[in-house]
């Protein structure tokens, strides 16, 4: 029995990455200057912001339609058995229920995993159910051991702007404002399926000091863990500063991400954070 990984392009993995672990994506869409882009292969995180500072219009983020979900669902299955699929949220996009659609022309042999997270969260998912899947774990038991992530696995980060968020309805003007002159960072997470605040703090500094200590809070409560880092552009000085404040954390490390360009429609440039999971459910 052969089963095969779909994820979508917000798990911001590496083509690089998924190719090594043998997982299909489909892609997520920005829509930006007038066009439809496919994340992570006609758009980046640098077209996004340059754009922008050349005043073209905020983009907005649309999820693939069932039939491209088919379309991979239908080559994967060409050469496995069965068809693993993970995805963003389905309080953050339709993704999901779009694969879902899709997911009942193959006869129970696709099955549709809600992740209840996005990023990194979504990306450490699959590269689980991947591994599980080639040490010859049927799908109902990587399916609860990914159901078993999801209830404990924790994205923490911060945005370099408010605006981004401001924008995309996540929080209102007047706190925006606020944030922008007191230097205010909002500690952020994915709780149940969507972005919630876990605090704020003064300055990058503090945020980097918050976010080591989550992690070290985290792996003493959880025993071995697995970490991943994550930016966008102009975060990954912070990153560095988060690993060095973790020096003497026993972790498996994941590496470092770029969050594409879907993510980055709603966090801005200077997004910087961790995912972080046991490596045992």
């Amino acid at each position: 029995m052969t089963i095969a990984i779909v994820t979508d392009s917000t798990s911001d993995l590496a083509p690089a990455l998924r190719e090594q672990h043998g997982i299909r994506s489909v892609p997520l869409y920005v829509l930006f200057d007038g066009k439809m882009h496919k994340d992570g292969i006609d758009i980046t995180p640098a077209d996004l912001f340059r754009g922008l500072k050349e005043g073209k219009k905020t983009p907005s983020t649309s999820q693939p339609s069932p039939a491209e979900f088919a379309a991979v669902y239908g080559e994967a299955l060409s050469a496995a058995d069965e068809v693993i699929s993970v995805h963003i949220s389905g309080q953050l996009s339709g993704t999901v229920g779009s694969a879902r659609l899709a997911a009942q022309d193959f006869g129970g042999r696709v099955t549709v995993v809600d992740s209840r997270s996005a990023s990194l969260t979504l990306g450490m998912m699959a590269l689980r159910a991947a591994d599980r899947a080639r040490e010859g774990r049927n799908s109902a038991e990587i399916v609860a051991e990914l159901e078993r992530v999801a209830a404990v696995a924790n994205i923490r980060f911060t945005v370099d702007t408010l605006d981004f968020l401001r924008i995309n309805g996540r929080i209102g003007g007047a706190q925006a404002l606020l944030g922008s002159l007191l230097n205010i960072k909002p500690i952020l997470t994915v709780k149940d399926g969507r972005v919630e605040s876990a605090g704020r703090v003064r300055g990058h500094k503090k945020a980097v000091a918050d976010i080591v200590d989550h992690v070290r809070t985290y792996a003493s409560a959880h025993g071995e863990v697995r970490v991943a880092f994550l930016a966008t552009l102009g975060g990954e000085e912070y990153v560095r500063e988060i690993r060095a404040g973790l020096e003497g954390v026993t972790f498996t490390d994941l590496g470092d991400h770029q969050i594409g360009a879907v993510i980055a429609t709603h966090t801005g440039p200077g997004t910087m954070g961790v995912t972080v999971e046991p490596v045992t459910v």
